[in-house]
């Protein structure tokens, strides 16, 4: 790993890699020492330092189950998961693609009705392995997948359906109980101590990738190999994850907050699982990293003083264009680091790096990156709506303040006054996003939050207005499917 960093950014982050050093902070690191963060409940979340020695035991294991998935001849692997249980999978299924003799590996990590009809159209129902992949087991949206599909199969096949079924999920949880009534073909345990986004090397990330017939003693090679060079011994300038840590976290605390991702073709899919790793983790307290993937390209003084710009090279996947591109960002003057990826394998190795500077950063920030307090509070409030519709049949009435043919537009009292004409005028449709959009200010980011379809139509759509947005105001813009 290189970086190119503007002099006072450079010396900020010396200053904390020496105060890292001074302070022996890998090392309490390693210690689950929770006075590093927020000396809150930091240490019972840090199992994923070690997983990767445990996976190694479980190798044969999962070697086997390879080799029983290729035995029965699936046509199609469809995981049922949302978020930490499904964007390492999809890093591995879009990367690697379809391995001889395996089935199509599938992530369905969203309950768009449009969006789940075209996964249920395009596998073969009566051939396809379906993995249900759920920390707690009581999440909404997997549980739902779960008794969809499990219903649709159960119609096809009868008392046969449970062995089309495997789970990944705590010991103990709700899932483990279903699966054991249902009788699922398999039931793989995940690891207490570990979160959702911090899982890829845990069961959740490995057993799917044994699934699509992935070289597993590769990938954790490779990320035994990052985890041995983020230890102690190893001097803190050299250290991978400390070095990236400070750089993160120097940045999220000096304004340089937007962390912009330029990951190869060959593994674009990557910045995918960053998002979600970096936002949930440093996202709380009015703080945050915010994760720029996908971004369309514009030239290198359109870019605002807000960012750092990291570039993760496939070494052999070099995109020349991205090359240059890069190249002109370092002239211009913005901070960029550059991580060289070797092979596709590498990806279980950048998996470890990121979670341990995710980590580092958090404590430079001054947070606790283990806990997700917004998540919990919308499955509460997911869960109270649920109850109230199947309670009354009906959810609460929202009152949109413009309607424009199909288009409803909602905001509380106070904002929706500020986009209104102060004569008392009715606005347009068009009138009114203007003057949303012309809310934003220097340090902003634009968000769209798409809950659609994600295919190759709205994907287009959304990033063209991406880019107009980028285009017009200059601020960071990031895109999300529901």
């Amino acid at each position: 790993m290189t970086f190119s960093l503007p002099d006072e950014f450079a010396e900020a982050v010396q200053a904390a890699l020496e105060e890292w050093e001074r302070s022996e902070k890998v090392r309490r690191l390693w210690e689950r020492d929770s006075t590093l963060w927020t000396g809150a409940d930091e240490a019972s979340w840090l199992g994923w330092l070690d997983i990767v020695d445990e996976q190694v035991h479980h190798l044969g294991a999962l070697q086997a189950y390879s080799a029983d998935v290729k035995s029965r001849g699936y046509s199609d692997a469809l995981l049922l998961g949302m978020g930490g249980s499904s964007l390492g999978p999809e890093v591995l299924s879009r990367t690697f693609g379809q391995q001889t003799l395996h089935p199509r590996f599938h992530v369905l990590d969203s309950t768009d009705p449009a969006q789940v009809r075209s996964f249920e159209q395009r596998v073969d129902l009566s051939r396809t392995l379906f993995i249900v992949a759920s920390k707690s087991g009581t999440t909404l949206e997997p549980n739902a997948l779960l008794k969809f599909f499990f219903d649709e199969v159960q119609q096809m096949v009868g008392p046969e359906a449970g062995a089309r079924f495997t789970a990944i999920t705590d010991p103990g949880s709700r899932l483990e109980k279903q699966a054991a009534d249902l009788g699922f073909l398999h039931v793989f345990h995940g690891v207490a101590d570990i979160g959702g986004r911090f899982s890829a090397l845990s069961h959740f990330g490995l057993v799917p990738a044994a699934t699509m017939g992935l070289d597993v003693a590769r990938l954790l090679a490779s990320a035994t190999a990052m985890k041995d060079l983020c230890r102690v011994e190893t001097p803190i300038h050299e250290n991978p994850g400390a070095v990236l840590g400070a750089i993160l976290g120097v940045g999220g605390t000096s304004g340089r907050d937007k962390i912009t991702l330029i990951p190869s073709p060959g593994i674009q899919v990557l910045g995918a699982w960053l998002e979600q790793l970096i936002a949930e983790s440093t996202g709380k307290q009015g703080k945050a990293l915010i994760p720029v993937d996908g971004e369309p390209r514009v030239e290198a003084d359109q870019y605002g003083a807000d960012r750092v710009f990291v570039y993760l090279r496939l070494e052999d996947g070099v995109d020349p264009a991205q090359d240059a591109v890069v190249s002109g960002l370092e002239v211009a003057g913005h901070p960029v680091v550059r991580i060289s990826v070797t092979d596709e394998f590498g990806l279980a190795g950048e998996f470890f790096r990121w979670e341990f500077a995710t980590a580092v950063a958090g404590s430079i920030m001054g947070i606790n990156p283990f806990n997700q307090p917004d998540v919990e509070a919308s499955k509460i409030a997911t869960r109270r709506l649920t109850s109230a519709f199947e309670a009354s049949g009906t959810l609460p009435a929202e009152t949109p303040f413009h309607v424009e043919e199909e288009i409803k537009l909602f905001a509380d009292r106070g904002y929706a006054s500020k986009l209104v004409p102060e004569d008392g005028e009715e606005a347009s449709l068009e009138a009114l996003l203007g003057a949303h959009l012309e809310q934003i200010s220097d340090g902003d980011y634009f968000a769209l939050l798409a809950y659609l379809e994600m295919n190759e139509e709205h994907q287009e759509e959304l990033q063209a207005i991406r880019e107009l947005v980028l285009e017009w105001k200059g601020v960071a813009t990031c895109l999300g499917f529901g």
